[in-house]
C-alpha cells in the first residue's frame, strides 16, 4: 500500500514537471512570435537562418530572445526566494521583502538615480548592495541569543517603513526626476540585452545550487525548532544560510531588473497546493512555475495594449493580488497546505 502511494507520488510530480515544462516551451514560441510586431514561426526560422541581418532576425535574437531567457531565470530565483524564507520564518507570506531585499534596492537605487545620475551605470552593484545592507539591519536587530521568525518580520517591517519613508521623501524633493527611478519601482525587462542575460546567468547559476543544498535544513524547518534539532539541525545558522542565499537570488534580479512583486509569495503557495510541501519536489516545481508565471506576464504586458508595453512588475502587482486574495480564501494560508 505504501510502494503503491509512493509510486502515485513519483507519477504526479512527475506530471506536474512534464506539464510546467511543456507550457515553458509553448508560452517561448508565442513570447518569441508576439509583440510590437508580431512575426510567424515559419517566418521567424526562415529570417534568421538567412546570411545577414534582417529586422526580423534582429529583434528575435536581440530583443526578444535575451528578454524570455532574463524572464526564465527572474522568475525561478524569485520563487525559489520567497520558499526558502517561507520555511525560514515559517509563515506563508514571508517574500523578499520581508527581509529588506525589495526596500533596500529600491533606496540604494533612488539615491544613485536621483542624486549621482552620472553614476547609474553601476546602478545594478549599488542596489545588490543596498538589498545586502537592508538585510544585515535586519538581521542584526532581530538577534537576540538566536534569531527568531517573528522579530525578523518585525525588524523588517520597520527596517521596510524607514527606507520606505526616505525613498518617498527623496522622490518628492526630485519630482522632477523620477523616470529612471519609476522604471526601477515598477520592474521591467524592457532595454534588456544579452549584456544582462550574460551578467544574471553567473548570479542565476550559483544562487540556485546554492538553494538545492539548503533542502534538508528548510524541510527541517518546517517542523519546528525542537524537531529541527533533533535531527541535528543547527536552527540559528541554518536560518541565517537559508537566508542568505534567499537574499542573495532576490537581490541578483532586483538590481537587475527592478522590483517585481508577489512572485516569491504565490508560486511557492501554488507549488504546495501541485506537489506538497516537501523542498526535494516543491522546490524544483517552483522554480519551473516561477519561470512560467514570469514569462507569462512579461508576454501580456508587452502585447495587451498595441504601441504600448505595460512592465511586467505592474503586470504581476495587478494580477498576483487577487489571486493571492484567492487563495487565502480558497485554502487559507496555513503553512503546508
Amino acid at each position: 500500500m505504501k510502494s503503491a502511494k509512493n509510486m502515485y507520488g513519483v507519477m504526479k510530480v512527475g506530471t506536474v514537471v512534464i506539464v510546467l515544462l511543456i507550457m515553458l516551451a509553448i508560452l517561448c514560441v508565442v513570447s518569441i512570435s508576439v509583440g510590437s510586431a508580431g512575426y510567424s514561426i515559419p517566418e521567424i526560422l526562415q529570417q534568421i537562418t538567412k546570411e545577414g541581418k534582417s529586422p526580423v532576425k534582429v529583434i528575435v535574437l536581440n530583443l526578444r530572445l535575451p528578454r524570455i531567457l532574463l524572464a526564465i531565470m527572474i522568475g525561478a530565483c524569485l520563487s525559489t526566494s520567497g520558499a526558502l524564507l517561507q520555511s525560514v520564518m515559517k509563515n506563508p507570506l514571508a517574500d523578499p521583502g520581508t527581509i529588506g531585499v525589495s526596500a533596500g534596492a529600491a533606496t540604494a537605487a533612488s539615491t544613485i538615480i536621483l542624486l549621482f545620475p552620472t553614476m547609474t551605470g553601476s546602478l545594478p552593484l549599488f542596489a545588490f548592495g543596498g538589498a545586502a545592507l537592508a538585510c544585515f539591519l535586519i538581521y542584526s536587530m532581530a538577534w537576540k541569543r538566536g534569531v527568531d521568525p517573528t522579530r525578523i518580520i518585525l525588524s523588517g517591517v520597520a527596517i521596510n517603513s524607514v527606507l520606505g519613508a526616505y525613498t518617498s521623501l527623496l522622490q518628492m524633493l526630485n519630482s522632477d526626476s523620477l523616470q529612471g527611478v519609476l522604471a526601477f519601482m515598477n520592474g521591467s525587462l524592457s532595454g534588456k540585452s544579452w549584456y544582462e542575460v550574460r551578467i544574471l546567468s553567473v548570479y542565476c547559476i550559483i544562487g540556485l545550487i546554492l538553494s538545492f543544498g539548503c533542502v534538508k535544513s528548510a524541510n527541517a524547518l518546517q517542523l519546528g525548532d525542537e524537531m529541527a534539532k533533533s535531527l541535528g539541525i543547527k536552527v540559528n545558522l541554518s536560518r541565517i544560510l537559508l537566508s542568505a542565499v534567499a537574499a542573495y537570488l532576490a537581490a541578483s534580479t532586483v538590481a537587475m531588473v527592478g522590483m517585481i512583486g508577489f512572485v516569491g509569495l504565490v508560486v511557492p503557495h501554488i507549488a504546495r497546493i501541485l506537489v506538497g510541501s516537501n523542498y526535494k519536489v516543491m522546490m524544483p516545481v517552483s522554480m519551473l512555475l516561477g519561470a512560467n508565471i514570469l514569462l507569462f506576464a512579461d508576454t501580456i504586458g508587452r502585447s495587451i495594449v498595441p504601441g504600448m508595453e505595460i512592465p511586467v512588475g505592474i503586470v504581476m502587482a495587478v494580477s498576483g493580488g487577487p489571486f493571492f486574495l484567492y487563495m487565502l480564501r480558497k485554502k487559507g494560508a496555513s503553512y503546508g497546505n
